[in-house]
């Protein structure tokens, strides 16, 4: 039979005939290389199996760490999942929290406001009360035109606009004793000034002396005074 590929073994015709046969030696060398070529074959069909396993192992190893990398992103998202909720949670908590300070201050606001209408109410009322209570450091009642210390409510009236509120703020800003000075209400052209005094002063002389509005006094009151703007006379002081 003809050899195929690689195997190129003589033909059984080709070897010489002996007394007995074919001469043995042709035939022993025919067999070595017909060994010799199995053998380079085992040799190659060893290098290409050795590939073949090399490659499986190394998609083994690919497909393992592909395994790793999908699971480590799928515990990655959800620990992204996670903080967003927990963000979102905090959000919430805050908006609430927000929420309830702005309810708080305003529902302050309004109580203040309540009680300022209703002293401002008791004082328009009946003043005799504001002047027999004691003012807002516990000192007893003082006499119209006397010294004023600690908390005074310094109510003023009517104002055109709000720019003379704020030139009246001002003159009482300015008075050495004055150590805070805040707005309380003002409505229909009414104000209410909460002024701090740290040391005694004749507060009415202070506010005639240093005030761009003319005014007229008409209660004086321990920790309380009510003062009547006379628009008459504010071109004057302004000018003055």
């Amino acid at each position: 039979m003809p050899s195929e590929g690689r195997l190129s073994l003589p033909r059984m015709g080709s070897f010489k005939r002996a007394l007995l046969g074919y001469r043995r030696s042709e035939v022993h060398a025919a067999l070595l290389e017909r060994d010799a070529l199995i053998a380079g074959l085992d040799g190659e069909m060893r290098t290409l199996s050795e590939m073949v396993i090399g490659g499986e192992r190394e998609i083994r190893v690919l497909t393992e760490r592909l395994r790793e990398m999908d699971e480590r992103h799928a515990r990655a998202l959800e620990t992204l999942d996670s903080v967003t909720q927990r963000l979102d949670e905090l959000h919430a908590q805050a908006r609430g929290q927000a929420t309830r300070i702005r309810m708080k201050a305003l529902s302050e606001a309004v109580e203040m406001s309540r009680r300022v209408q209703e002293r401002s109410a008791r004082l328009e009322a009946d003043p005799a009360t504001v002047l027999a209570s004691p003012n807002g450091n516990g000192h007893p009642q003082i006499a119209p035109a006397e010294l004023f210390d600690g908390l005074v409510r310094v109510d003023i009236g009517p104002l055109g606009d709000f720019s003379q509120l704020v030139g009246f703020e001002d003159a009482a800003g300015q008075i050495d004793a004055t150590s805070e000075i805040s707005v309380e209400r003002f409505s229909e052209g009414r104000a209410t000034l909460a002024v701090k005094l740290d040391k005694p002063v004749d507060l009415v002389g202070e506010l005639e002396a240093r005030s761009p509005l003319g005014f007229s006094v008409r209660r004086n009151g321990a920790d309380a005074i009510v003062l009547d703007v006379e628009h008459a006379e504010a071109p004057q002081r302004r000018a003055a």
